[in-house]
């Protein structure tokens, strides 16, 4: 075979394996750069106080409304019977409050109606002093006894006003005291810690006498229907995929077993920078020393799982697309 035939037949295998590859991506797409995954729901509590009893273990499956653990609720129930006190003393004050208003308008309206008397009489004696059919001492009388009329409605009215105004500053106390109740038993109500999600309890290390702190996650939850595949796919494949794609999965939790499987969604975006705290996924483009074509995550879920299929979030995985 002469050096030209030979090269000849080199090139040509190369080109046949490189149209054997195109050929062959353009039906399939193959990653073992691929990871389970779930919601991993860090359960927080919204008040401080020491932890009284733990009712769950590591890896136990919980229900949504399992009881997670205690805080101990007596410094709360104290505030909650502190705070109805306040509010009941309120209520009190409201309700003498209304007695002094509704004493005060009394007396406020039989004022005006003595001052009305006594306008009537220094009218009638006015009519009848004019054609000196009364005494001027007596038209005095009454002069002043309207002037101390009026005089009384002024005092009356301003007491009512006091009374008044009292009572509306009494019952913003009272709104204030009904609104401190409300928190100190919603606050007493969060003492209890409930699993807000069907799932899995992981990496447990709560101990009775612990300190809890508001805000900060004391249990970790993977949520038992949330689970799905995420596979890191070279970008020249991503414009044959579509949601809805065929696939296989092999888990590396349970090998030599095909799961079928449904492109859920693709990512639109990476991070090129990998920086914690970032919005969008960071995929390294270097293996092993090697640096690849940049890698999209693609979303895929089981189709019909089997009953007695285990998932474990961030085991490896395997994917073969069929677009």
């Amino acid at each position: 075979m002469t050096r030209r035939r030979r090269i000849f037949l080199a090139m040509t295998a190369v080109a046949g394996a490189f149209a054997a590859y195109q050929v062959a991506t353009s039906f399939i797409a193959y990653t073992a750069d691929a990871y389970v995954r779930s919601d991993l729901v860090a359960v927080a509590p919204e008040v401080t106080g020491r932890i009284v009893s733990v009712r769950v273990t590591d890896n136990q499956t919980v229900a949504r409304g399992d009881l997670l653990t205690l805080i101990d609720p007596v410094p709360f129930q104290l505030d909650v019977d502190q705070r109805r006190a306040e509010m009941n003393e309120a209520q009190a004050q409201v309700a003498a409050d209304q007695d002094s208003v509704t004493s005060a308008e009394a007396a406020l309206t039989a004022a005006i109606a003595a001052a009305t008397y006594a306008h009537e009489t220094h009218a009638r004696l006015t009519a009848l002093a004019s054609d000196q059919f009364a005494a001027r001492a007596d038209l005095q009388k009454a002069d002043d006894d309207m002037r101390q009329a009026d005089a009384a409605v002024e005092a009356a009215r301003a007491a009512t006003a006091r009374a008044q105004a009292t009572a509306a500053m009494h019952q913003a106390a009272e709104a204030r005291a009904t609104a401190a109740l409300g928190t100190a038993e919603w606050r007493l109500t969060r003492t209890r810690l409930t699993a807000p999600v069907d799932g899995s309890i992981i990496n447990l290390g709560l101990r009775p006498g612990d300190t809890a702190e508001a805000n900060r996650p004391l249990v970790g939850i993977v949520d038992a229907h949330a689970w799905r595949i995420v596979a890191n796919f070279k970008q020249s494949f991503l414009s044959g995929f579509a949601p809805g794609d065929a696939a296989w999965i092999w888990l590396d939790s349970e090998p030599w077993r095909l799961h079928r499987a449904r492109v859920q969604g693709i990512a639109r975006g990476i991070s090129r920078d990998p920086a914690p705290g970032k919005l969008l996924a960071y995929v390294a483009p270097t293996t092993d020393w090697i640096r690849l074509q940049r890698r999209f995550p693609v979303t895929l879920t089981l189709v019909d799982p089997p009953a007695d299929l285990t998932l474990y979030m961030g085991a490896d995985a395997r994917v073969l697309i069929l677009p």
